[in-house]
């Protein structure tokens, strides 16, 4: 408890109730007061030493010395220990996070529109930019597999003059807030409404 409370005072770490335990201890033991006194004249002698001075050269301490990080990282280390920590930071803020591994189903949709000419699909998967769907020769079908990530997703199909549909084959829908009507897809959810 002695050497702990020398090095508080050294390393200026106490606060009021440590101060007067420590100069109350001072004034009572001298035991106590001729070590202090001895830790202050070390580390008085530390801190005259050079920093640029090798470990090698460096005078051994005697008796029992505490050890303080707050003197292990003064003058000598600060520099180092600033520019490590700028280091680390920059390399925490300038490294690029690992892509997210986003799961992607392929899925099918079909519409049967036989008096279209065209037929699109738009939603969330498709950043709601139209994507043409292929005419299955004079079926009236139109078909279009796509890579889908998992979640929950919006769409719906674009015919001729852009014309909305939901998917007649989907029984989960949403307004929007445009006055229409999205067809609801769940994929990799496991209750996902199946799509043909």
């Amino acid at each position: 408890m002695d050497d702990y409370l020398i090095s508080l005072f050294i390393d200026d770490e106490m606060n009021l109730d440590e101060k007067i335990v420590f100069v109350e201890t001072v004034h009572t033991s001298r035991q106590f007061s001729l070590e202090a006194v001895a830790f202050l004249e070390q580390e008085k002698m530390l801190r005259a030493l050079p920093a640029q001075m090798p470990a090698s050269v460096m005078p051994r301490l005697q008796g029992n010395t505490v050890f303080s990080w707050s003197s292990l990282f003064r003058s000598r280390w600060q520099p180092m220990l600033a520019t490590a920590m700028i280091l680390m930071g920059l390399a925490f803020f300038l490294t690029p996070s690992p892509p997210t591994l986003t799961t992607q189903s392929e899925q099918r949709f079909v519409l049967y529109l036989p008096q279209a000419s065209q037929a699109k699909i738009v939603g969330t998967f498709t950043n709601w930019n139209p994507v043409p769907m292929q005419k299955i020769g004079a079926s009236g079908y139109w078909s279009l597999t796509l890579k889908v990530p998992q979640g929950e997703h919006r769409y719906s199909y674009l015919v001729e003059d852009g014309n909305r549909l939901v998917d007649p084959t989907v029984i989960a829908r949403e307004h929007d807030d445009f006055g229409g009507e999205n067809s609801v897809l769940v994929v990799g959810g496991g209750d996902a409404d199946p799509v043909s």
